[in-house]
């Protein structure tokens, strides 16, 4: 995912400019599309259809945030529920996608995370942990492109991906986009895949990742707890993100 932002206008400071996120509806597709073409090429965007199939499939798991002044976009965010082991079982991006729905789990699998601005994807996540909560979610998974690697192996002819995918520099993932996820509290690297997905400075390899929920493991509480009550303790408690 590439993020970029443009200043904001000169604003009353009576008027909030945060995201504001929902779950999306099928209204929304000209300006999802609009997304998917602008951070992804034609190889790798979703068409109307598979958006409008992801949607259809789990609506409570598709989210979006908007800008409250103009209403476009700035971040989606597709997710499906899927087995603790599915990443064994499937060798490519699509084929995650066609893991059988389990009856029971905790774990979900972030089909994309598309955005135009960085804020919208902590809005995402935000508004999703009480959420998260409420529903008994435990980890969610993603696969993340390893954009430095082809320039790497460039240097260190012979040597795989697995290698670089796992180096760190000052105990961070030396890969651009490793890192950024590990920020977001996926942190765990669970398996690195050759044909992932198209992807050209990644030579196609992909690394599956795994973030747990915080306080998750106290689903018993939260089931108990209005959405409310759980929103207000997740909001005093967003530096666990």
């Amino acid at each position: 995912m590439n993020d970029s932002t443009l200043p904001p206008p000169d604003l009353p400071p009576e008027i909030d400019t945060s995201p504001e996120v929902r779950s999306l509806a099928i209204g929304d597709l000209p300006a999802l599309m609009d997304l998917e073409q602008e951070k992804w090429n034609d190889e790798q965007a979703a068409s109307v259809d598979e958006l409008r199939r992801r949607i259809a499939a789990h609506p409570d798991l598709a989210l979006g945030a908007f800008c409250p002044l103009t209403g476009r976009v700035l971040a989606s965010l597709f997710m499906r529920p899927v087995a603790p082991d599915f990443w064994r079982h499937a060798k490519s991006w699509a084929e995650c996608l066609e893991q059988p729905v389990p009856i029971r789990t905790a774990a979900l699998f972030g089909i994309s995370l598309s955005s135009r601005d960085v804020a919208g994807v902590d809005a995402l996540l935000l508004y999703f942990w009480p959420r998260a909560l409420k529903g008994g979610w435990r980890h969610v998974y993603l696969g993340s492109p390893i954009p430095g690697f082809h320039q790497w192996r460039v240097r260190h002819p012979g040597r795989g991906a697995e290698e670089y995918a796992r180096q760190v520099r000052s105990a961070l993932p030396a890969d651009p986009q490793i890192r950024y996820y590990h920020s977001r509290g996926f942190k765990e690297i669970v398996c690195v895949k050759s044909g992932y997905f198209p992807h050209e400075r990644s030579l196609d390899h992909g690394v599956i990742l795994r973030g747990t929920i915080p306080l998750s493991a106290l689903f018993p509480m939260w089931r108990a707890l209005p959405l409310e009550s759980t929103q207000r303790v997740t909001q005093r408690l967003t530096a666990l993100l």
